[in-house]
């Protein structure tokens, strides 16, 4: 009898989860297992901020791929996904083609720019490890060759960050703690460096609880960073960017850094494929199968749940990526085994935490608010947790956060 095949694109959140716990659940004799990423390594895409930043080596963001799933049960392919045929049920990879009887689309999101001119070309995103240590060596040559230019412009230290959401704040908090140590190394004025975040929406960490946010931004902003809140940058240009508020005459900002870090939408591979979508985006069925496909489940950044209590998705996070892992590998095994009644997918939102730097963050957790150094313990909890759940006591002891106070 010929054995299932099951092909996992991507090694994130989601796809590592479905991964380890497949090769719990599912005997080699029941089916065999493929897990196809583009680098041999798995990376935090939460720690990146910190890599970003340079508070963070960007060794230290990621594992590899090898050191969590077991060789004997899971065939690793080191490819680009490049389509999908669902007709023929194969995958088209870089390297060639894998074909498949389930599928579980776990290749995360990419940075969306809702089509404002110059972003690609002249912003810097926070979406991968080589991209994270590009930005931290960037701002670092800014402060490096500040006072050997012959014709230095301050505009040079002036670092602007779109987007006032996690990923936004989190990259800021580090920021503000890495500035005054380049200021230190560099002998740079500190009064010289500006930090500016532009925000379209009217508040600092949209939907996040209104106390927690105003201590947030006054922590940040105590520490130099300034806010332009409900402005929009209209554009990039090598020269800075072009916001605007409101009706107001467009403003140029000057500046030697731009970070985009205010969007994400899915995969593009999800518009390739013969698959419903919006934006990269499939609204998945309740047992996170894609409409009209039984037998693919897509998972991460690209699918799409709805909150029915206030009737909007719920946000693409590490924490409810990892529980679809899990929820597709039990799904999974009862296909297997011929059952057809497949568990329904609810994301248990354990908490919030948003860092503010290393020692200081906000958080909701089990409905308690928390702000300051417990808030920043608990992030440190979450992020060793994490990597228990992929890697055991092993991985944690390697790569876990131990700095608490």
């Amino acid at each position: 009898m010929k054995k299932a095949k099951i092909v996992v694109l991507g090694a994130g959140y989601g796809g590592l989860m479905t991964v380890t716990r497949l090769q719990k659940l599912v005997g080699v004799n029941e089916a065999e297992i493929v897990l196809v990423n583009k680098n041999d390594y798995h990376y935090e895409t939460t720690w990146l901020h910190e890599a970003s930043a340079g508070t963070l080596h960007h060794d230290r963001v990621r594992y590899d791929v090898s050191s969590v799933i077991d060789r004997n049960k899971v065939e690793f392919i080191q490819a680009t996904v490049e389509d999908i045929n669902t007709a023929e049920k194969k995958v088209i990879l870089s390297t060639g083609e894998v074909d498949y009887d389930y599928l579980v689309f776990a290749l995360g999101g990419e940075s969306e720019t809702f089509g404002i001119k110059g972003l690609n070309e002249y912003a810097f995103t926070i979406t991968s490890v080589n991209n994270a240590r590009q930005i931290r060596e960037h701002i670092e040559y800014q402060f490096a060759t500040y006072q050997t230019e012959e014709h230095k412009k301050d505009e040079r230290l002036t670092i602007i960050v779109g987007g006032a959401g996690f990923t936004g704040i989190e990259f800021l908090g580090e920021l503000a703690n890495r500035i005054p140590e380049l200021c230190h190394e560099y002998d740079v004025d500190f009064q010289k460096v500006r930090v500016v975040c532009v925000e379209a929406a009217p508040m600092v960490l949209p939907g996040f609880d209104e106390e927690l946010v105003k201590y947030a931004v006054a922590k940040l902003e105590k520490k130099g960073i300034e806010f332009k809140i409900g402005t929009a940058i209209k554009e990039a240009t090598p020269e800075g960017i072009i916001v605007a508020k409101g009706e107001n005459e467009p403003e140029e900002i000057k500046a030697g850094t731009v970070v985009w870090a205010a969007g994400v939408r899915g995969s593009h591979i999800i518009e390739k494929a013969d698959i419903e979508n919006m934006r990269a985006r499939v609204k998945v069925q309740p047992d996170l199968r894609a409409p009209g496909h039984d037998n693919i489940f897509v998972i991460g950044d690209s699918s799409l749940i709805i909150n029915e209590e206030i009737n909007r998705p719920y946000p693409p996070t590490a924490q409810i990526a990892m529980q679809q892992g899990e929820a597709v590998a039990r799904n999974i095994k009862a296909l297997l085994h011929g059952n057809e009644e497949l568990e329904t997918f609810t994301p248990d939102i354990k908490g919030t935490v948003c860092s503010l730097g290393e020692d200081d963050a906000i958080g909701v957790v089990y409905g308690k608010k928390l702000m300051g150094t417990k808030a920043s313990f608990m992030k440190k909890v979450i992020d060793n947790r994490s990597l228990y759940m992929v890697g055991g006591a092993g991985l944690v002891f390697k790569k876990g956060k131990f700095k608490f106070f």
